[in-house]
């Protein structure tokens, strides 16, 4: 840390790019940082005093530079990371950057295939209100301070890990928080069996004298925890259903389970965490109420597998049991969508009205011609009606019409879809 006087960032705006970011600015590192277009988070880091650049160019480093953090998304042949390269300049991705920052920490770190987000907020919530004064970086912004960072002077650091390219074995956690794994990211992991196996590698670096919180009846994890030599605390004993969340549906119960586990194994009293779990506000994109369109309630979501998308729907069901629900979904990546073709045409037919864009490609080339188009016709079979629109403009302005005081919209998805959600509130 001594030696970095500048650092650099390629992809700023990711959500972890920006909070590790923001780590570094509250430790008086100058910090700079592009992406392919400005954004609400690459504007507030402006604010918060980095240096932006809104195209990624070689031009972007300066010979003062004296690390270069990238994400795992971005191509080997990136102009700024081959010049960073070139140049000599340290290059690591996120996830090394954040493993030498929070290792110095008793660390807290939360992974699984759906949660994490929730559960990393509520650990840090929880903390704060025992004043244990955390570090902590979020996967979302909390709702409660529109934040994904919280700069911290104590030795407890929380941390959302995620398993993506095995990127969460740069860190060596006190406590491991593991909600629950599934099959995903099916364009790095070839199966289930192989996801576990990550994760297994993953609790055997928790430290010796530390701890994984799990749910130990769940069949998934069994090749993780069984002969694990680590104490393991199932979190499903600590669900309490007298909690009065401001969240639906059970697998938000399951996320604030495991988080009071984390919480009780280092000693925060249990009326103090009921009154943080009580007070939690949610974080952005994770059932994040937008507003009304025709008095009809606007939720963004950023649920983009098919779990996700199941789970939401509970939990919207549970809160408007005699409202229409609309979902308007973008799927994510091309390879998710085709491995889990119908795991989503199930998870969507929960709903009374689908409305779909395009899929949002990110990192992928469409190798195996799915789209959208083929799932809202595989949803229509199931006598729900589902309709497809090439732009996000022309899908607000169906939804617009479509919803009254009868409806609750739901918006999901990972990529550029939660712009829907913004427009139908306007």
């Amino acid at each position: 840390m001594e030696k970095i006087k500048h650092i650099h960032f390629i992809g700023i705006g990711g959500i972890g790019m920006s909070a590790l970011a923001r780590f570094y600015l509250h430790e008086g590192v100058r910090v700079s940082g592009s992406d392919r277009a400005p954004s609400d988070i690459t504007r507030a880091l402006e604010k918060e005093g980095v240096t932006f650049f809104d195209s990624q160019v070689a031009s972007n480093l300066s010979e003062d530079i004296d690390m270069v953090v990238y994400t795992e998304a971005m191509a080997s042949d990136h102009p700024e990371l081959l010049a960073a390269r070139e140049g000599g300049i340290k290059t690591v991705n996120y996830f090394e950057a954040l493993g030498e920052v929070a290792n110095q920490y008793y660390l807290i770190a939360v992974a699984g295939a759906h949660g994490k987000t929730t559960t990393t907020a509520m650990i840090t919530d929880i903390l704060e209100e025992a004043s244990y004064d955390p570090t902590a970086i979020i996967g979302s912004l909390r709702s409660k301070t529109g934040s994904n960072f919280r700069a911290g002077k104590s030795k407890y650091a929380v941390v959302e890990a995620c398993e993506y390219k095995r990127d969460f074995l740069s860190l060596k956690p006190d406590v491991l928080v593991i909600t629950n794994i599934e099959h995903e990211h099916v364009d790095y992991y070839k199966d289930l069996l192989d996801v576990q196996t990550a994760f297994r590698t993953f609790a055997e670096q928790v430290d010796e004298e530390g701890l994984v919180i799990a749910n130990v009846s769940d069949p998934n994890l069994q090749y993780v925890l069984n002969g694990l030599d680590r104490k393991v605390v199932d979190y499903k004993n600590f669900i309490d259903l007298s909690l009065k969340l401001r969240q639906p549906g059970m697998h938000v119960r399951l996320d604030a389970a495991a988080a009071v586990a984390a919480a009780a194994s280092v000693g925060v009293e249990e009326h103090i965490i009921k009154t943080a779990l009580e007070n939690f506000a949610g974080t952005w994109r994770r059932f994040q109420y937008k507003g009304e369109v025709n008095n009809a309630p606007v939720y963004d979501d950023y649920a983009h597998h098919p779990t996700e998308i199941a789970v939401t729907i509970a939990g919207v069901r549970e809160l408007y049991p005699d409202k229409k629900l609309i979902v308007v979904f973008q799927p994510h990546t091309y390879t998710r969508t085709k491995e889990l073709f119908n795991d989503f045409v199930t998870a969507l037919s929960k709903a009374d009205l689908v409305v779909m864009v395009p899929i949002y490609a990110a990192r992928e080339v469409n190798l195996s011609g799915v789209s959208s188009e083929q799932i809202i016709k595989a949803v229509a079979k199931n006598d729900i009606k589902a309709i497809h629109f090439h732009t996000l403009a022309a899908a607000a302005d169906y939804v617009k019409d479509e919803a009254d005081k009868d409806s609750v919209v739901v918006v999901m998805g990972a990529g550029e879809v939660t712009n829907v959600a913004s427009q139908l509130v306007e």
